[in-house]
């Protein structure tokens, strides 16, 4: 009641958040990035519209949570996919996952990760091999014109070599361990539309932070449990892992300062935070190294949604009112 924030101009303030990684990922993977978020903004908004026109509720689809539910999930699909894709994923995350549990404010699971659970066991191929070459499309049109043999740039993500074939065939496809970190922290690498660039996402959620429109409970308790558990147990041996490719790798940043952050389906409590971020990272590194995707982070933070407000009745304030009169002895 005190502050001059609303709704709207924080979810405005994520969609400008989310506009540079955006911008990389089209010089990165094409035009046909653009065209995706375009799709799935679009759907969302539309679906938004709809829902709320068919179920009697105010049209509130001008205050961007439409929007960033649009830009998500098209940052969590590969850039190659069809452009029905995101349409659908748009009506799982927006119809099912937010309007008919009670709209926005009730929705237990992340919208958008929500969706991309859903295209991913509707649509597994698509949505695990639909990968483009990190490689600008300016370059792409040198090495055709220069006869190079455009087939040798790899299209695997990262974590999808380090699974199946260790981290040796990570240093052979993206080069040795130094240049690794630095592509991956800048973004020249393959993966999903908006994980590329470590450094913008970061950027994006640092400001978040300096706005205090969310907290460094969940965003660090997150990442360190990452980092921990893969030093500890993803190397051949043990506390051999390498943590920081860990968190650098996949939607890590991008699920801990955007999609474990979401105000509906995440605690208010800070202890609660923490906890919530340390199960979500622990679940990542159980999927990545026990699981059949290489990639963890979408359903650690949905298997997490459901216990947040568990944990926030665990650690509910003291309360100071002074104590009832027993029954007995009150006059």
């Amino acid at each position: 009641m005190r502050s001059s924030e609303s709704v709207e101009k924080i979810m405005w303030s994520v969609v400008a958040c989310l506009v540079p990684p955006l911008i990389l990922s089209t010089f990165i993977f094409g035009i046909q990035t653009l065209i995706i978020t375009a799709v799935s903004v679009a759907s969302c908004v539309a679906v938004e519209a709809i829902s709320q026109k068919v179920m009697g509720r105010q049209v509130t689809v001008r205050d961007g949570s439409a929007v960033i539910t649009g830009m998500l999930l098209a940052f969590v699909i590969p850039p190659g996919v069809p452009y029905l894709l995101p349409v659908l994923g748009a009506v799982m995350a927006i119809y099912i996952g937010k309007h008919l549990l009670g709209g926005i404010g009730y929705n237990i699971f992340n919208p958008a990760l929500l969706g991309r659970a859903f295209l991913l066991a509707t649509f597994p191929v698509a949505m695990t091999s639909a990968w483009l070459p990190a490689t600008p499309p300016s370059e792409m049109a040198l090495f055709k014109y220069l006869g190079t043999d455009i087939d040798a740039v790899s299209t695997a993500t990262p974590l999808a070599l380090l699974k199946e074939q260790g981290m040796t065939a990570v240093n052979e496809t993206f080069g040795a361990t130094a240049n690794l970190y630095t592509d991956f922290f800048l973004g020249i690498r393959p993966g999903s539309i908006g994980e590329t660039s470590g450094l913008l996402i970061l950027l994006g959620g640092l400001y978040l932070l300096y706005r205090r429109y969310i907290s460094w409970h969940i965003p660090v308790s997150m990442l360190a449990t990452i980092g921990l558990l893969t030093w500890i147990f993803g190397g051949v041996t043990p506390f051999s892992g390498d943590p920081l490719l860990a968190i650098l790798s996949g939607g890590a940043l991008l699920g801990a300062f955007f999609m474990a952050t979401d105000y509906v389906s995440s605690p208010t409590n800070k202890k609660s935070q923490l906890i919530y971020g340390m199960g979500i990272g622990a679940l990542t590194v159980l999927i990545r190294l026990k699981g059949g995707y290489p990639e963890g982070v979408c359903y650690a933070i949905l298997l997490m949604n459901p216990i947040s407000s568990v944990l926030d009745s665990w650690f509910k304030p003291k309360r100071f009112a002074a104590p009832l009169p027993s029954q007995g002895g009150a006059k």
